[in-house]
C-alpha cells in the first residue's frame, strides 16, 4: 500500500491544478481566490490573492504566472502580486468562469471553462503566444484535465460530466485537434474524472473527485495500472513534482456537510512513477 502524507499548512476550500516549475509547486484554491507557491525542500509557502475564483495557473517562461479565473486570461507579477488583464472569450455568459488547463508542448495556454448552472454551454479555448484566445472545443459542461503525450501527437482531455477521458490527434505546429475519439469510460464508476497529468512511459494519472483517489491508467493497453485512495473524498487534481519527478502531488477539497480532517490538504505520495517536465506559457 502506497504511503500518503499532508505537506505544507494550507487548507483549501477547493484546491486545483497544481503544477511542477523550478523547485516549487503550483496550485490554487478556487473558492478562496488565491494562488499557492510550496517549496517542499524548505517548507516555504507563498500566497497570492487575485480576487476572484481562479481554476488554473501556469509559469511563464519569461518570468511571472498565467491565470484564469472568472474573468477570463490574466498575467500575474509574482513580486508586487499584480494581475494584467489579457482577454476574456466568455464576458458575455455571467454563470461560467475558467477551470483547469495546461501549456501543450509548444509553449501554448489551453484552458476551459466550466458552466455553473450545468448547461452545456462552456468550451476549451487556447491562448496563443500572440495573446490571442482561439475556441478550440465546444460545448462541454465542465472543462477539466488536459495533457499530451510525450511527441505531441495525442492530446486527452476531460469534460467531467461526460465521464469519459478523450483522446484528439494534436498538431504541435498549426495547435489543431481532430479524430476525437473516446479513450476510457468511466461511466461504471460512481465518482468523475477531474484533474489529470501524464507520466514518463504515457500513462494517465487521473483524481477523481467524490472518489477519494487517483487512478493510473494506461492508454496503451486500456487498462487500470494502479489505484492510490486518499482519506477525504474530495481529490480533485494531481501532478509529479520533486527532485526526480516522483513524487505525486494531490489537491484536495472540502465536501459541504463532512467533516474530514485533511479534507483541502495538499498530499503527496511515492507510486512509483516518474513525470515529466511541464510546459511553461512562451506568449
Amino acid at each position: 500500500m502506497i504511503q500518503v502524507e499532508t505537506v505544507g499548512t494550507q487548507i483549501s476550500v477547493w484546491g486545483e491544478g497544481p503544477i511542477w516549475h523550478r523547485d516549487r509547486l503550483l496550485y490554487v484554491d478556487i473558492e478562496s481566490h488565491k494562488i499557492h507557491s510550496f517549496d517542499p525542500a524548505f517548507g516555504a509557502e507563498q500566497t497570492w490573492d487575485v480576487g476572484q475564483r481562479v481554476g488554473v495557473v501556469v509559469p511563464r517562461a519569461s518570468g511571472g504566472l498565467v491565470w484564469a479565473g472568472d474573468t477570463g486570461f490574466h498575467f500575474l507579477d509574482e513580486t508586487t502580486g499584480l494581475s494584467t488583464f489579457i482577454g476574456d472569450p466568455e464576458s458575455e455568459l455571467p454563470d461560467n468562469r475558467f477551470n483547469d488547463g495546461k501549456c501543450d508542448p509548444a509553449g501554448r495556454f489551453w484552458a476551459g471553462s466550466i458552466c455553473l448552472n450545468k448547461r452545456q454551454e462552456a468550451a476549451l479555448y487556447c491562448l496563443h503566444k500572440d495573446l490571442s484566445i482561439e475556441k478550440k472545443f465546444s460545448p462541454v459542461t465542465n472543462s477539466n484535465g488536459i495533457v499530451w503525450t510525450r511527441d505531441g501527437r495525442t492530446m486527452f482531455y476531460i469534460d467531467t460530466p461526460s465521464k469519459k477521458i478523450s483522446a484528439f490527434d494534436f498538431d504541435v505546429t498549426s495547435s489543431a485537434i481532430s479524430n476525437e475519439r473516446v479513450l476510457w469510460d468511466t461511466s461504471d464508476d460512481a465518482t468523475s474524472p477531474d484533474g489529470i497529468t501524464i507520466d514518463s512511459e504515457d500513462r494517465l494519472w487521473v483524481a477523481f473527485c467524490h472518489g477519494g483517489k487517483v487512478i493510473c491508467y494506461d492508454p496503451a493497453s486500456r487498462s487500470v495500472q494502479q489505484q492510490i485512495d486518499f482519506p477525504c473524498i474530495e481529490t480533485t487534481a494531481c501532478a509529479f513534482g520533486g527532485r526526480d519527478l516522483g513524487d505525486l502531488y494531490v489537491t484536495t477539497g472540502l465536501k459541504p456537510g463532512l467533516d474530514e480532517s485533511n479534507a483541502g490538504r495538499l498530499f503527496v505520495c511515492r507510486p512509483g512513477a516518474y513525470g515529466v517536465p511541464a510546459a511553461t506559457f512562451l506568449g
